[in-house]
């Protein structure tokens, strides 16, 4: 049997924001983190508090806007790299 996998505290964290705040089942969590769903709701028992329930209603809708429009900003971003990338690339193989 192998080692015990050690996890950072970071990693714990974002497990219990993945079932507090996106709304996942403990073994929804579990299983996209490959961990264990006892782990993960040992987890939730030990860090919950620090992490802060999803807002609800408009503040909600607000906050997920906003996230939006910044990943809409960065994939724009990243598309308008890969074509100049693109055409570089063809017009050196020419």
């Amino acid at each position: 049997m192998g080692k015990p996998r050690r996890y950072n505290r970071e990693f714990k964290l974002s497990a219990v924001r993945l079932v507090v705040e996106q709304g996942y089942s403990v073994v929804e969590a579990a299983k996209s983190l490959g961990v264990d769903d006892k782990t993960v709701r040992d987890w939730m028992a030990k860090y919950e508090g620090e992490v802060a329930p999803a807002p609800t209603g408009e503040a909600a809708l607000k906050q997920q806007l906003q996230r939006l429009k910044q990943e809409n900003a960065r994939l724009l971003m990243e598309r308008e790299i890969l074509k100049k990338a693109a055409a570089f690339f063809a017009k050196n193989q020419a």
